[in-house]
């Protein structure tokens, strides 16, 4: 596997090492080693699967507080979509930025989300399907979002948006939690013994 490092720190692009031959190729998709030889946590405890039917269909911003926090490897399928992450870790330098990656079914490229991450995308193609190994377990007293057209985020989405659930189109903007969401997303402090 291929691990390159995003512009925020602990999210990485994930590309197959292909090993081809007149049948196609094989590669690695998942190895906790190595996984876990670039500080990425290697555990899932869940695999989840998304289709949607139209291109423009938004996803998103969705996250876990701890301590139900959740790591994400995200992979399209079938078709294409437009990944957005946004880190929510109070602490760091990079609080409240984002990146975007087109994963698509041909490009057979994975995103890692880390821990205390916001994510959410918007489908490029018509009958496109998204694969999740998420890294703890779904949590609805711990789930939040993010409102996806948050001017404080800057998002930009390429394509209209043309099927969002009422959920997601109603999650409440930053200017109203930011400080009860930075407190939420703070990890306590260890106790010295």
């Amino acid at each position: 596997m291929i691990f390159e490092e995003t512009d925020l720190p602990g999210a990485f692009i994930l590309d197959m090492e292909r090993r081809e031959d007149d049948r196609g190729f094989f590669a690695r998709a998942f190895c906790q080693n190595e996984f876990t030889d670039h500080g990425l946590k290697p555990v899932i405890a869940q695999a989840n699967v998304a289709y949607n039917h139209r291109r423009g269909t938004l996803r998103g911003m969705h996250f876990q507080i701890p301590p139900a926090a959740e790591t994400k490897l995200v992979r399209c399928t079938r078709g294409a979509i437009l990944d957005i992450i946004v880190d929510l870790r109070p602490e760091s330098p990079t609080w409240l930025r984002h990146t975007a990656v087109e994963l698509t079914a041909d490009n057979h490229r994975a995103l890692y989300v880390p821990e205390r991450f916001a994510h959410g995308y918007q489908v490029l193609a018509d009958e496109t399907e998204t694969s999740y190994q998420v890294g703890e377990f779904y949590s609805p007293p711990n789930e939040r979002a993010l409102r996806y057209d948050d001017p404080r985020l800057g998002l930009e989405w390429p394509l209209e948006v043309t099927v969002i659930s009422g959920k997601d189109r109603d999650a409440p903007l930053l200017e109203t939690w930011e400080e009860r969401l930075r407190d939420e997303m703070t990890l306590p402090v260890p106790v010295a013994r």
